[in-house]
């Protein structure tokens, strides 16, 4: 189930908020949101249930030995424990068949290559569980006595399957006391509706158009269609995994949960580095504290830890290289950054370095959209006319003028000109009761006005995939 789906929009969330707020008992509330979260993971393959509640007790009771037993062998031995097997069980999943492809490619032997289906969220679930017990080993948090409310934490179909990582230390408080005030209820709604716009009118669109110049016959792809392809990827994987950050949060508000930012218009950056301080920043901070500190951060060996993070960063979103590569091209571009490149694109004029991330990022992109290498050679050779192919030709010139309204506005859109205009509306409404009458009259039209718009979207398309689902 996704959250872009009419089924969820008109069913499973009115069922959910009705069965929430049917009780004020926090215990009926909690088991409620354990049962609805499973139910929504076990909409696709319920087998995944099991592993998810077994990943989950164990370090949950992991987690009571290792407060139990601080500062001991026996804590460590817990931890130990309970980190290997959670990363042992993602390995298994999601990098097993991976592995054993490339040990057959330098092996006289051939080995059989295991067929693991991607149980969904695991990368985020378990991310999740490794924050909270090291938080619990440190003493940052105290661990959580109740299994229910443990498994709440963890299996939030919120952001169980993709997302933002939600450290225990952000949702602790609410997760034993919560209140969700009318107010929260509201941003939530106006929250969610935004994402859900972001996904089914930019996302969705951008990821049907492409098809033709990343997924086809590459042979017939001119040089202004491979560009106008991969600005399309930018474009969907952007909105694509914002959108669902922003449902998540929205829904989280309704619930009386308030998670951190995932993103921050990251294509305003102009650096690689400011770049990577606003997309997905649970996952670059999550790295930061859990990875690259530990390993010594800037302290020893400060490229060696530089390049194993972003190594990390490839391959926790695929067991595939071209993942790989794509996180060690952001890990050269930082390194080049922290030697000089940082400081000349600072002096130079912004729309310089601007353009210089935009250019970079895009080329990323392509990188991570072809799992196949000698693929992702030959459309970045037509992008910068190795191929032969040609400048541009009929078909291409009538795609983009048939869209060009669309893309302006998906690409305006990537600027925080929304948040700061709603910003001046706040401050404007706050000294005088008849605007904020207005104001709260014009949201919840416009709410409706989206509903509407992505209910008749999506009873039409066919292409609804959520991107960060594989990882």
């Amino acid at each position: 189930m996704v959250f872009a789906n009419l089924f969820f929009l008109y069913i499973f969330l009115p069922v959910n908020l009705i069965l929430y707020y049917a009780t004020r008992s926090y215990t009926v509330r909690n088991f409620v949101l354990v049962a609805m979260s499973f139910l929504f993971y076990a909409w696709g393959e319920p087998v995944w249930v099991f592993l998810l509640l077994a990943s989950g007790f164990l370090v949950w009771l992991c987690s009571l030995l290792v407060e139990r037993f601080a500062g001991t062998w026996k804590g460590k031995a817990a931890l130990v424990l309970a980190v290997t097997i959670s990363l042992s069980l993602l390995g298994i999943f999601k990098y097993s068949g991976f592995l054993v492809e490339n040990l057959n490619a330098i092996l006289p032997v051939s080995l059989s290559v295991p067929k693991f289906s991607l149980p969904i969220g695991i990368s985020f679930y378990t991310f999740q569980m490794i924050s909270y017990i090291v938080d619990v080993h440190r003493g940052e948090v105290k661990a959580q006595s109740s299994f229910l409310r443990f498994m709440m934490y963890v299996s939030m179909y919120f952001q169980l399957v993709a997302g933002p990582i939600v450290r225990y230390s952000d949702v602790a408080r609410e997760i034993d006391h919560r209140t969700a005030n009318v107010n929260d209820i509201s941003h939530g709604i106006t929250r969610f509706c935004i994402g859900l716009l972001k996904k089914v009118a930019v996302a969705n669109v951008a990821g049907s158009l492409l098809v033709q110049y990343m997924d086809g016959d590459l042979s017939k792809v001119t040089v202004l269609g491979s560009w106008f392809g991969a600005v399309l990827f930018m474009l969907q994987i952007y909105y694509d995994f914002s959108g669902y950050s922003d449902m998540a949060i929205g829904l989280g508000l309704m619930f009386g949960f308030h998670f951190v930012e995932n993103f921050n218009y990251p294509y305003i950056a102009k650096t690689a580095t400011e770049f990577w301080r606003r997309w997905h920043i649970s996952l670059s901070s999550f790295l930061r504290d859990y990875l690259y500190i530990p390993l010594g951060g800037n302290r020893s060996h400060a490229w060696r830890n530089l390049f194993l993070v972003w190594f990390a960063t490839g391959l926790w979103h695929g067991a595939s290289w071209n993942f790989i590569l794509w996180g060690l091209f952001f890990g050269v571009l930082i390194a080049l950054e922290r030697v000089g490149l940082r400081s000349i694109l600072e002096k130079l004029p912004g729309f310089i370095s601007h353009f210089y991330l935009l250019f970079v990022v895009l080329i990323s992109w392509v990188i991570f959209y072809f799992t196949d290498l000698s693929r992702a050679g030959q459309y970045l050779g037509i992008m910068f006319g190795l191929s032969g192919q040609p400048l541009s030709n009929s078909q291409t010139v009538l795609a983009l003028e048939a869209n060009l309204f669309w893309l302006i506005l998906a690409i305006v859109f990537c600027m925080p000109l929304a948040r700061i205009a709603s910003e001046r509306l706040a401050v404007a409404a706050a000294d005088s009761r008849p605007r904020q009458v207005i104001l709260g009259v014009l949201v919840p039209i416009m709410n409706l006005g989206i509903l509407l718009i992505c209910t008749a979207m999506l009873s039409g398309q066919s292409y609804n995939p959520f991107l960060y689902y594989r990882f």
